[in-house]
């Protein structure tokens, strides 16, 4: 007979051997009181997030696409561009839609709290912008509202998790509370954790956070136009964005500057100024953070994928098997990644691939497949440590599966440590990512789709003037991502196992492993 929980200080009271479902059906109050304010916040965001979805589904499509037309085309070319074809129908299925998902109005778009306009007059009132503001002061509501709405969000995604531990869930403790408990007073973890955070949510809200679209500023300038009040001639003109950019340069010389907080000629607001075409420079780095983040997922998906997989094999069957995944990953990790990404680039040049995502997802699988070694290395040992206890060996003799002895005994031991060292790896990613932008010649992302490290090449040769932002600001965001994905890791790893605690070592050897 089944044991009946009750807890009158969490609310619980069902038997233990109870769903998920009838747990929330006895006491439905704090489920439904999260699940109501959850719906609030995706309805405010239904347009943003819906396109959202809808890039990581067209995302995932090509990605599992690609890697199908590389197996299937080695026996069948005729099959090969059958899948093709139907990748690029199903994703110009998939633009349509998010284009259509775009034009559902949001609370915190650029067209509900609108930032580019022009004065009617020397001193004349602003037109086109949120309430007649001023344009920096609207681009700021809306920056600040996208940025409250993503830390509310993400509070209460926690507190989702609060609501399940404290009503629904069976276990009155697990290992994850003292974990959870440990990183509340882990104040470099949650500097890590406001970080990434801050990133994720530039990336994400990148078309709404920017004073200006990348297709009307950086993409098609010339298809675009900017009205503004010429002071000579008394009168509101218009401009094609392209000749306005040209004019707005920030070189250094003279009056060819436009710094951080300004506006132009044009009266356009450049929180970040220009750079030295004459391009949004803010506008460029949020564009750039979605870019790198995304390609940085990509990449540490494949790593972390190939390495888990290799760790968990290698160390429930030991001996030969073992030996072969270190002699492949010595020999993956004597290749070296530059030139690797060389021949791709020559190999796969004019190949459709080259094109998706500006060239990102060849590098995504360069550095995912060139970087799962140092994965491997990492979780290698606790996934020996794991297949040595007792609860193996007895999955062992009662003839369990060696497939699920893997997924259900050792999977939840590993995991962990690969999110704390890929979490520290995914900067080196980043890293790799703008230094190859910075070199140029065909290595980075295809311009002209921003990349921080093309602003930095663009800006070196300006550091010493009244241009210094264009290579200062891109700089001192790579420095901040990195920094906090290092604290965000280092955090995890010191609330998994508090005795880690000040492991110089192992962060070097992960931070190592993403080169």
């Amino acid at each position: 007979m089944c044991a009946t929980v009750t807890d009158a200080t969490r609310g619980r009271d069902w038997q233990d051997d109870t769903t998920l479902r009838e747990r929330i059906a006895a006491n439905p109050k704090p489920a439904a009181t999260w699940a109501a304010v959850a719906l609030g916040l995706i309805t405010v965001e239904f347009g943003a997030l819906l396109a959202g979805l809808l890039l990581l589904l067209d995302s995932a499509l090509i990605g599992t696409t690609a890697l199908i037309e590389v197996f299937v085309g080695v026996f069948s070319p005729a099959a090969s561009e059958t899948i093709v074809g139907f990748q690029q129908s199903a994703s110009a299925f998939l633009d349509g839609l998010r284009s259509t998902a775009h034009s559902i109005p949001t609370l915190l778009s650029r067209e509900t709290i609108p930032n580019q306009g022009y004065k009617t007059g020397p001193n004349g009132p602003w037109e086109n912008t949120f309430l007649g503001l001023q344009p920096a002061v609207a681009w700021a509501i809306r920056a600040t509202l996208i940025y409250v709405y993503a830390f509310v969000a993400a509070l209460w995604a926690f507190r989702g998790w609060q609501v399940f531990r404290d009503h629904y869930r069976n276990a009155d403790w697990t290992p994850r509370d003292d974990v959870a408990d440990r990183l509340r007073g882990h104040r470099w973890a949650q500097f890590g954790i406001a970080v990434v955070l801050i990133f994720g949510t530039m990336a994400l809200f990148a078309p709404a956070l920017g004073p200006t679209t990348v297709e009307q500023n950086i993409e098609s300038p010339y298809s675009h136009e900017v009205q503004y009040f010429d002071s000579e001639s008394g009168e509101v003109e218009t401009v094609l964005a392209g000749d306005a950019n040209f004019n707005s340069k920030s070189k250094g010389n003279g009056d060819q500057n436009v710094a951080p907080m300004t506006y132009d000629d044009y009266g356009r607001f450049h929180p970040f100024g220009t750079l030295t075409n004459g391009r949004d420079l803010f506008t460029f780095a949020v564009m750039g953070a979605r870019i790198s983040l995304t390609v940085s997922a990509l990449a540490m998906g494949l790593a972390g994928l190939i390495a888990i997989s290799m760790s968990l094999v290698s160390a429930y069957y030991k001996g030969v098997v073992d030996l072969a995944t270190i002699l492949t990953a010595d020999g993956i990790t004597s290749i070296p990644q530059l030139l690797l990404l060389l021949m791709v680039a020559m190999a796969f040049q004019g190949h459709w691939l080259s094109d998706v995502f500006n060239g990102g997802f060849l590098l995504a699988m360069v550095f995912g497949l060139t970087g799962w070694p140092g994965l491997w290395r990492a979780v290698r040992g606790p996934a020996l440590q794991v297949s040595e206890e007792e609860w193996i060996d007895a999955a062992q003799s009662f003839g369990q599966r060696p497939s699920v002895t893997m997924r259900k005994h050792m999977l939840p031991y590993v995991l962990p440590y690969l999110l704390i060292y890929g979490s520290m790896a995914v900067g080196g990613i980043v890293i790799g990512l703008s230094a190859l932008s910075f070199i140029g010649s065909g290595l980075g992302i295809n311009p002209p789709t921003p990349a921080w490290g093309r602003a930095i090449s663009m800006g070196r040769n300006y550091v010493s003037t009244q241009s210094w932002h264009i290579a200062l600001i891109p700089g001192m965001l790579i420095v901040i991502l990195v920094t906090g994905l290092n604290a965000f890791g280092d955090g995890i790893r010191d609330a998994i196992d508090p005795e880690s605690e000040g492991g110089a070592e192992e962060e070097a050897a992960a931070g190592g492993s993403a080169g």
